[in-house]
């Protein structure tokens, strides 16, 4: 039996094209010699789904998987929720079990770092992400905002205005200015042209954006919009460079993030361009906490992503999911999935054996494992591992021992955090932020034209009257005069006043924005 499953898996893991070495391929508990398992470079445009259980070595997985596309000349994304993949920045330390594992593999293990650029989208260091609000799209904006259908369209209204007009909305007081000049001064004007704006609507929507501006939101929207391109580096040895996203500090908000990552797929499918089929891919992204992205996701929503997950190979990007549990995905996106590893699960109850079960029936059928019993036996960095070949047809299923990662399997200091910021081109050009003219400042001044025009009108008015009133009478002016000193008059005037001011504000000048992806 070892001998048929050794022909199988030689056959099926053998490729004429580049390939990335995962491990060597176990049978009733023993790692056969000679039957290494392979994945072919040019099929990491596919996409893939890494999943398992808390602590099974999901992580790890991710790490040696970038350094080895890395070590290829390909720019990988990773999402850091947990703060532990930093270290993939510094060489790795031999240890008794490393090498005793690299050794049963037959693997020369050798310790190495890899470039590195750290991101992070609120706080930290690193290179600051930024989005515009135009950037972002009425769709994902709502998302975010978890507003209903009917507040959903009052963000569509808003947004279709500036586009006819040519506003640029950079950050969240853009879109705010925006949303009260069109419920109060610009209300004849919206209504004559897209439709009355309930007061109601737009009271949600406004404090909806106050609390998503106490989770940090504010410091993403904004200018210097990040360019996507910048993912795709490659530094002077010719390694791709490793881009970790820094989300510790987003782990208590799943929406900031998940619409976060939503947008920045919808920013790279618009951006990059056509390649079709190529050798190798040019961006690899790696998302982990990937069921957030789905989680309350309209149909239309996922109807997007799902296209987006279709073409987006053609652009030389890849995708894979970081979850639990393969149902964590909906059907139609993990069908899209060419690359499956799948690390331990465990049985604790009725429920876990029921998904155990399910799980089990989204691999390959194979003569040399019962799926559901090695699911729950899998140990650490062991995954049940189905990719797809050259010609695009699926592997047979193989229970993998992983090889592990060359780069340091912890995370490093905060002095060698900061050393490696200092070093970065990255962070230089996006650490300013960048104030242009927007919706702010144009609105604004839209206000202040309306006043000043009123302004001339009520002066053209009091001199055509300055005549008359020279005429008048003492008594008349006394009566004035007794009307002036009544309080309630005083108070009708004062409240006028506060109104107008009210209504007026000094913004500082931003730059335009460049019209970003409607998702």
């Amino acid at each position: 039996m070892e001998q048929q499953f050794l022909e199988e898996i030689s056959k099926g893991y053998t490729f004429k094209s580049d390939c990335i070495l995962l491990g060597g391929a176990v049978l009733d508990g023993k790692i056969v010699e000679g039957a290494q398992v392979k994945a072919p470079l040019k099929m990491f445009n596919r996409h893939g789904l890494i999943a398992g259980a808390t602590g099974t070595g999901k992580t790890k997985t991710l790490q040696k998987l970038a350094e080895s596309l890395s070590e290829k000349g390909v720019s990988v994304l990773m999402m850091d929720m947990k703060g532990d993949v930093s270290g993939i920045s510094k060489a790795g330390t031999e240890n008794p079990k490393l090498i005793e594992r690299s050794n049963s593999l037959n693997y020369k293990w050798k310790a190495k770092g890899f470039p590195v650029e750290f991101l992070n989208i609120t706080e930290g260091n690193g290179v600051r992400l930024r989005a515009t609000v135009t950037e972002f799209g009425p769709v994902l904006f709502s998302k975010i905002l978890e507003l209903n259908d009917t507040q959903s369209g009052v963000i569509a209204l808003v947004f279709k205005y500036c586009d006819d007009h040519k506003i640029p909305l950079i950050d969240l007081k853009d879109f705010k200015k925006t949303l009260q000049y069109l419920t109060n001064e610009g209300k004849a004007e919206i209504e004559k042209e897209y439709g009355r704006i309930s007061t109601a609507s737009t009271s949600t929507i406004i404090r909806k954006i106050i609390e998503i501006e106490t989770q940090g939101a504010e410091k993403f929207f904004g200018e210097l919009s990040f360019d996507v391109e910048d993912l795709c580096r490659i530094d002077d040895n010719g390694k791709g460079y490793i881009n970790i996203l820094r989300l510790t500090d987003l782990q208590d908000k799943p929406k900031l993030f998940s619409t976060f990552m939503l947008q920045l797929l919808a920013e790279i499918y618009a951006t990059f361009p056509e390649e079709g089929d190529m050798d190798q891919p040019k961006l690899v992204v790696f998302l982990d906490e990937a069921h957030l992205i789905f989680n309350e996701a309209s149909k239309a929503l996922l109807q997007q992503l799902e296209s987006i997950i279709k073409l987006i190979r053609s652009k030389g990007i890849g995708i894979f999911f970081c979850t639990q549990l393969p149902t964590d995905i909906p059907a139609n996106i993990l069908g899209q999935l060419g690359m499956k590893i799948q690390h331990a699960l465990r049985a604790f109850t009725a429920q876990d054996r029921k998904a155990i079960k399910l799980t089990a029936e989204n691999y390959p059928e194979t003569n040399f494992y019962k799926t559901e019993d090695v699911l729950t036996s899998l140990g650490i960095g062991e995954a049940l591992v189905t990719t797809l070949n050259e010609k695009g047809n699926p592997t047979p299923l193989v229970h993998c021992m992983l090889l592990p990662p060359s780069s340091r399997m912890d995370t490093i200091s905060e002095q060698e955090l900061n050393e490696l910021i200092e070093k970065s081109k990255l962070v230089k050009k996006y650490f300013n932020r960048i104030e242009g003219e927007s919706a702010y400042e144009i609105l604004n001044d839209k206000i202040e034209g309306k006043i000043e025009e009123q302004e001339k009108v009520s002066v053209a008015a009091q001199q055509q009257t300055s005549d008359a009133k020279q005429s008048n009478t003492r008594a008349e002016k006394s009566v004035i005069e007794q009307a002036a000193s009544n309080p309630l008059v005083r108070t009708i005037a004062k409240e006028l006043t506060r109104g107008l001011l009210g209504a007026l504000g000094l913004g500082t000048t931003r730059r335009t924005t460049r019209k970003g992806t409607w998702f």
